[in-house]
């Protein structure tokens, strides 16, 4: 008994030692963990209008749907913001092969890059060569490239533990390739999958053409890990193989679209702004589960979250649902523009787009005074698990904000499974775990608390 009465007394010296900090930081988690919306909203945005390509149908029923539920928050006001966006459709299912001698073929799984032209309506054949970089393009030079299909083959790092630094290393060939590739006369690219576990998923993404003529423009596609490992093994044992693919994507004319935002009004500093987003657009090739659907649901209960448990802004809180980011980031540049223009002083934006996985902490783009600030809070996340507070880089929709005095700030989730789903068509709403998604919604919500109460360092 007396042990019991102990560990009792101990109980309670503890809880009421809490600091009201730490007392809204489980208001918050306790809320998000047993009365959650966010994984609700994605069910609905993942499995009834599912990817959601710029300029899309899909997309626009996402800005519909999300402005209704965001209206039904009782937020202060709920508006959409007009954005004129680009729009490339894919068009029938590519399809790919390769053969050894005439006759012999082998299926692979391909998918058309974002922004790609299409083939000739009989597709493309012709010899491979075999890649790992850009730079190797020139030392091959037209006499090895003219009239061939370009095969970049240079995988992610997996010695890389920030999945994303692999990414980033590799990621131009993907960008960028089609454009130096027809330098050199080749007549169309490949480009092995960005993913690091071997599957049959091609990953599409953006590629750009840069200032290359239209008429030069060649065809770009992905090819699967596995297609890209099979293509490459049988490529040096038989050199003289064809490649050819068909697809029929196209780009046209801009449509109009939409930023979502609500926000709820500053009680003492209504004219300082802060941000919290993702981007509501996603590739066709899936259900844009975790890019980004998770992003902008957690976005979303960030601003239900500091309701229900009953907290009152001193500064304006807005969740921005940007459009556009996967090819174009207009969304982004018009929010911007638009805060310029209306004189808007933003002191912080926070932007979940690396997924719905397990919260780590946060990447900040700020001054050192407020990474110093954000270091201090840093106890109060420990103890749910939460760890990662440095310095990099934030996210591509809130970046058009940056100037000297805001505080960027990217949510970090655990990212060993991203790329596994990354663009491609298993970006599902069964990858993601939904208490991985409101735990990374409270981590938001507790971060957005703390910057509010305290204000940046200017």
């Amino acid at each position: 008994m007396k042990n019991l009465a102990l560990l009792l007394f101990l109980i309670t010296i503890q809880v009421f030692a809490q600091t009201p900090d730490e007392k809204q930081l489980k208001l918050i988690y306790d809320a998000a963990l047993t009365q959650g919306k966010a994984y609700d909203w994605l069910n609905y945005i993942s499995n009834q209008i599912g990817g959601r390509l710029s300029g899309s149908v899909q997309a626009q029923k996402a800005v519909e749907y999300t402005k209704q539920q965001m209206e039904s928050l009782g937020l202060d006001k709920v508006w959409l913001q007009p954005v004129m966006v680009p729009k490339w459709v894919r068009g029938t299912p590519e399809f790919a092969y390769f053969e050894t001698s005439p006759g012999m073929t082998t299926n692979i799984p391909i998918c058309a890059l974002g922004g790609s032209v299409a083939t000739p309506p009989g597709g493309v054949k012709a010899n491979l060569v075999e890649v790992h970089g850009l730079e190797e393009l020139k030392s091959l030079g037209r006499k090895k490239l003219e009239g061939k299909i370009v095969f970049f083959n240079r995988p992610m790092d997996p010695k890389k533990i920030e999945t994303f630094e692999a990414y980033s290393n590799c990621v131009d060939q993907r960008t960028s390739g089609a454009a130096e590739a027809a330098k050199y006369g080749a007549v169309g690219v490949i480009v092995r999958s960005m993913n690091l576990r071997l599957d049959d998923f091609p990953h599409t993404g953006a590629m750009s053409y840069g200032d290359t003529p239209i008429k030069d423009r060649i065809p770009a596609a992905a090819i699967s890990t596995n297609g890209a490992e099979l293509l490459s093994i049988t490529l040096k044992l038989n050199p003289d193989i064809k490649f050819a693919f068909r697809q029929s994507c196209q780009n046209l004319e801009d449509v109009p679209s939409f930023n979502v935002i609500g926000e709820i009004r500053g009680s003492v500093h209504p004219e300082e702004i802060m941000v919290v987003g993702g981007h509501l657009d996603s590739w066709d090739l899936g259900q844009g589960a975790q890019d980004d659907g998770a992003g902008c649901v957690q976005s979303m209960e960030v601003l239900r979250l500091l309701k229900k448990t009953g907290y009152r802004p001193k500064r304006t809180i807005r969740v921005v649902l940007f459009m556009n980011e996967e090819n174009g980031l207009r969304g982004g540049t018009k929010y911007a523009e638009e805060a310029k223009a209306k004189n808007e002083k933003h002191v912080f934006a926070l932007e979940s787009d690396s997924g719905g996985y397990t919260p780590r902490g946060f990447s900040f783009d700020c001054s050192d005074a407020n990474l110093a600030q954000a270091h201090g809070w840093k106890k109060m996340f420990e103890p749910y698990l939460i760890h990662f507070f440095e310095k990099g880089y934030s996210g591509a929709d809130i970046l058009p904000l940056k100037n000297d005095q805001i505080v960027l700030a990217g949510l970090r989730p655990d990212s060993q499974r991203y790329f596994d789903v990354h663009h491609s068509a298993n970006d599902t709403f069964d990858q993601v775990n939904k208490r991985e998604l409101e735990l990374g919604a409270a981590t938001m919500a507790s971060l957005v608390y703390l910057f509010d109460k305290y204000g940046v360092v200017q």
